[in-house]
């Protein structure tokens, strides 16, 4: 087993159980992508068994802080064993649900979504890579389900060193699919949507916004940054009259258009834009047009915390301008993604906003991923989506 031993001082984290070890904390030691190491302190005292990954910032990831665990094939088969039991345990209203949460469930830069009798999985790290063939097997014979599609084309993959993947993995079938969610009915494509196919991180908080639309009888909504209209499904699901939906994607719009189509709502109540959202805030404010309810779901903007501060900027200007287009007693849902902006910042911009808007409101609710996308005690970055529920005072 080849060994990378920690700097003087690097252990800290390791011992409270975090599992990243970063380049910089190495002081010496290396082995293969993938390659399971011996992680152990400056002193030569064993702190953990981790996934080396050469290529990347994050040079190692944990598997395990049991001197005597075995990292083979049993282990990462019964993490999934592990992943899908707790599952199982969450009350998600839903056919379609995420698996495993990467390093929350101990198998550190894995995603993978249920979609009905398919998976979705996406291998993001050197160590699950080098795992794949074994993952995808145990993950159907635990799951029960008949295929398995792999998504492995996000940026995150580039960082360790490897190269897009995509394609059918185990069975095949139609990439074209649909869950239910709330009793919502969506379509969507597990080959060519975000993510896998869909953001099911954003499963409660639709339900919530159905719900303050009920409450708050809202007439007239704006989503920004709309994608295939989940929140306009759920705006519309709530009572409201008519529902202004924007995003620059001409595909995600005629998909949103057709989850409002299959759920029976009348395509008089909603208005799709082609837009870009920045551009559509201003020219709504010189228009004198307002809104009871909006929602900002922008994209990730700032995936470390090294583009926090240009990101913070945009994070600001586009909740000014909503801030300013929102009605007295109106609700606002602003999220962001970008795992470089902590929850705390994030209330900090949105409030920096207010002020620049001469809007003061109310927070009247926190929002975060649904249930199935957990973060740990011990590994604080599995929260990246953060939102902010504000009810502007009257």
């Amino acid at each position: 087993m080849k060994v990378i031993r920690l700097k003087d001082g690097k252990e800290r984290s390791l011992l409270r159980r975090h599992p990243w070890i970063f380049e910089s904390a190495i002081a010496r030691g290396g082995a293969d992508a993938g390659e399971t190491v011996r992680v152990e302190s400056h002193g030569g005292e064993f702190l953990a068994w981790a996934a080396f990954s050469p290529a990347s910032k994050i040079r190692a990831r944990a598997w395990s802080f049991d001197a005597a665990q075995r990292i083979d094939a049993a282990f990462v088969a019964q993490q999934v064993e592990r992943a899908v039991a707790a599952r199982a345990r969450m009350a998600i209203a839903s056919d379609g649900l995420r698996l495993v949460h990467g390093e929350s469930d101990g198998l550190p830069g894995l995603v993978v979504d249920r979609y009905g009798d398919t998976l979705v999985a996406q291998f993001l790290a050197a160590g699950v890579e080098r795992w794949k063939p074994v993952l995808a097997d145990a993950l159907l014979r635990v799951t029960g389900c008949a295929r398995l599609y792999e998504r492995s084309d996000a940026n995150a993959r580039t960082l360790e060193g490897l190269q897009p993947a995509t394609g059918w993995l185990r069975g095949e079938g139609p990439t074209e699919l649909a869950l239910q969610e709330h009793g919502w009915r969506f379509g969507l494509d597990i080959a060519t949507g975000h993510k896998t196919g869909f953001y099911l991180d954003q499963r409660d908080s639709r339900e919530s916004f159905a719900r303050h639309a009920r409450h708050l009888g809202l007439q007239r909504v704006l989503n920004c940054y709309c994608y295939t209209g989940g929140f306009t499904v759920a705006a519309l699901a709530g009572g409201a009259g008519h529902v202004t939906s924007i995003d620059s994607s001409g595909p995600a719009l005629e998909r949103a258009r057709d989850n409002v189509a299959r759920n029976g709502f009348d395509a008089a109540r909603a208005e799709f834009l082609d837009a870009d959202v920045n551009a559509s805030l201003r020219r709504f404010a010189t228009e004198g047009r307002r809104f009871d309810g909006i929602v900002l779901d922008p994209p990730k903007l700032a995936p470390t915390a090294a583009h926090a501060e240009r990101a913070a900027r945009a994070y600001k200007d586009i909740n000014r301008l909503a801030l300013g287009l929102l009605e007295p007693g109106g609700v606002l849902f602003t999220f962001s993604c970008s795992g470089g902006i902590p929850p705390e910042l994030f209330h900090k911009i949105v409030a920096s906003a207010g002020a620049d808007a001469g809007v003061d409101g109310y927070i009247t609710g926190r929002l975060g991923g649904a249930a199935d996308h957990p973060m740990t005690l011990a590994f604080p970055e599995g929260e990246y989506l953060k939102g902010l529920i504000v009810m502007r005072k009257p």
